[in-house]
């Protein structure tokens, strides 16, 4: 089994990435395979709401990064999502991305993984974030496994917010205890 851990932050090492990471790196730690996507420096273009993906069961642009993250979502067990909170929910380069994942939707090429949720605000505003992120998780048929908010603004920050790391760290626990079991 795989876990997939994917920021939507265009800090590719920021407050986001490192939480998805503590739970990543639980898990690897135990022998899990883990592997970390972040979709800064990457061109994921907003939906077209063109219809055309629910024929041909994949989405139709094809001049950006979205299909190459996308199948490594299609290949995990376990997916870990992330987002920074920008004006109190996911940021927008996130939201391309998931608005594209209807292309995926029609199929449900995505129901029966596991998904987790993770946000990061600098003061508040997480809350609905995770929101978004569920609603997305809900809507593609993920099993939820719970969900992490942490606080942080600069760089490494969230890391200081012993709450959210020690809840990270449950969670993948939880992911462990759960593939070792099902392998069992």
């Amino acid at each position: 089994m795989k876990v997939l851990g994917l920021s939507g932050s265009m800090r590719k090492d920021g407050n986001t990435a490192q939480l998805v990471k503590v739970i990543l790196n639980r898990c690897a730690g135990e022998g899990i395979k883990t592997e970390f996507v972040s979709l800064a420096g990457k061109k994921i273009l907003p939906c077209l709401g063109c219809e055309k993906c629910k024929e041909k069961k994949w989405c139709v642009i094809e001049n950006d990064d979205w299909s190459e993250v996308a199948d490594k979502i299609l290949n995990c067990d376990v997916l870990v999502i992330g987002s920074p909170t920008y004006y109190y929910d996911v940021c927008g380069h996130l939201k391309n991305f998931i608005d594209r994942t209807y292309s995926l939707y029609h199929d449900r090429k995505l129901a029966g993984r596991k998904g987790i949720a993770v946000a990061v605000q600098a003061q508040k505003g997480a809350n609905r974030t995770i929101q978004t992120l569920e609603g997305f998780l809900g809507a593609h048929e993920f099993s939820s496994l719970g969900s992490v908010t942490g606080t942080g603004y600069e760089e490494g920050e969230v890391l200081n917010d012993q709450d959210a790391v020690a809840k990270a760290q449950k969670i993948g626990d939880k992911i462990t205890h759960l593939i070792k079991r099902h392998h069992d």
